[in-house]
């Protein structure tokens, strides 16, 4: 049997396909009594897919390196002036 905590962490391996056979296999019996651990499974399992279909990436690492650039060359933040409003027609 595993707990909880383990039961999540090989959830969150499933939903990127990371998990082996056996960890898969624990995580299926784990959920056959804990209903916790089957709501956040299901709960996962929508997140990831609405995160699919939004067709939502990550920054690659030179686009991570770009922005701590940015961010370290500029700290202070943006007053309110500096922001443009949008315009309601």
């Amino acid at each position: 049997m595993i707990s909880c905590d383990k039961a999540a962490t090989i959830c969150n391996k499933v939903q990127y396909n990371e998990a082996s056979f056996l960890e898969k296999m624990k995580l299926r019996l784990h959920l056959l009594y804990c209903k916790t651990c089957k709501g956040f499974s299901k709960k996962n399992t929508e997140l990831s897919k609405l995160c699919e279909k939004a067709n939502l990436h990550s920054l690659t690492e030179q686009e991570k390196i770009a922005l701590k650039k940015q961010l370290k060359d500029n700290p202070k933040p943006p007053s309110p002036t500096d922001i443009s409003q949008p315009t309601i027609e």
